[in-house]
């Protein structure tokens, strides 16, 4: 071997070893910068319950592009000495029960002799869905109220009820016909005698239903870039866990309501393998969380924590950065969104939301 060929080689070596160190001391930084973010000494609106949160404004990202103007404060009405707020003529609400009459194709079948729940149970136990669309059933006992089949029940009339929409689409023909082929045979088992509705006019009902969840089906998203180097994501998804985020099986990382449900998402946009991330991006699925919840505020106030800790910005789907004011200023049209909602009778985080946008 020549004195050429040993140099090189010498120069060779040097070369990997310097890349080798470099991508480690990158790693190093990345991973302290996620260390330092989330160290002690940072106040987090979301993790201390008596940080000042109602002196951030609440505001949403557009639905229709515009930034509405004049957006109004939300006026808060303290209580007068001596009036007994608790349950202080609080309205009743009904029941939700799985069959609904806005939202479902419903369909009843009257006995001729009142029969057990658990009778009806074991006959309708294989009906769940149709197509992608579910189905569920109530029954009404002989003093006419109406509630979920239950063992040991009797019941004069059983409810079947197929949902017309879901994000999927509307209910179609092939779909229809198979619920009502199966209703069919449930009815002859049961002795009951089924009232079917016209298809034309059921088709009709899911397209008019399908054209709102169309208008209506929102999902916002604020994202969170890095400044300059990635982070760390091992250290980073220890921290977002720490600050209350659940972990999905599909990489996602979830913010609890405190009652079961979702008030937001998050993603690190990057697949399991990768050690590092440059983007965070929260997600809220608009129809489904209800307004008290104020989600937007919340995931608005957590991106901004976060921006500030790990040195990032928060920017919009094009990448440009979106400020507290102009976050601020959409929060009216997401009001009015809520508004909507709720004058159609489909409340954002009911029960009728929440299966319509399945």
């Amino acid at each position: 071997m020549t004195d050429l060929q040993i140099s090189l080689l010498a120069i060779g070596g040097t070369l990997v070893a310097g890349v080798l160190i470099f991508n480690k001391w990158q790693e190093y930084k990345a991973k302290k910068t996620v260390e330092n973010a989330f160290g002690e000494g940072h106040d987090d609106v979301l993790m201390n319950p008596d940080a000042p949160v109602n002196t951030i404004a609440r505001h949403e990202p557009s639905l229709d592009g515009e930034v509405k103007q004049d957006a109004q404060p939300v006026s808060h009405q303290e209580p007068v000495h001596g009036e007994d707020v608790t349950d202080a003529q609080a309205p009743v609400q009904e029941k939700e029960l799985p069959v609904d009459e806005l939202i479902d194709c419903i369909i009843p079948l009257e006995f001729e002799t009142p029969v057990r729940g658990e009778k009806i149970l074991a006959e309708i136990a294989d009906l769940k869905y149709v197509g992608k669309k579910p189905v569920h059933f109530i029954g009404q006992s002989h003093s006419g109220d109406r509630d979920v089949i239950a063992v040991g029940g009797a019941y004069t009339c059983l409810f079947a009820g197929v949902q017309m929409v879901s994000r999927n689409g509307p209910l179609n023909e092939l779909e229809y016909s198979e619920f009502i082929m199966k209703l069919r045979a449930i009815a002859d088992n049961l002795s009951a005698h089924p009232d079917i509705p016209d298809m034309n006019k059921v088709m009709v009902n899911a397209r008019e239903l399908h054209q709102f969840v169309a208008e209506h089906d929102a999902q916002l998203s604020v994202n969170v870039a890095a400044n300059g180097a990635p982070w760390a994501l091992n250290t980073l998804l220890a921290a977002l866990e720490k600050m209350g985020f659940d972990q999905r099986p599909d990489g996602r990382l979830m913010m609890p309501d405190g009652e079961g449900g979702s008030l937001f998402t998050l993603s690190t946009n990057v697949s399991v393998s990768e050690t590092m991330t440059s983007r965070l991006t929260l997600l809220l699925d608009v129809p489904c969380v209800a307004p008290s919840r104020d989600a937007f505020g919340a995931m608005a106030a957590c991106a901004r924590s976060l921006a500030t800790r790990l040195g990032g910005t928060v920017v919009d789907d094009g990448n440009q950065p979106i400020s507290k004011l102009a976050l601020d200023e959409i929060s009216g049209q997401v009001n009015e969104f809520y508004a909507a909602m709720a004058e159609a009778q489909i409340p954002a985080g009911s029960m009728r939301a929440q299966r319509l946008f399945s």
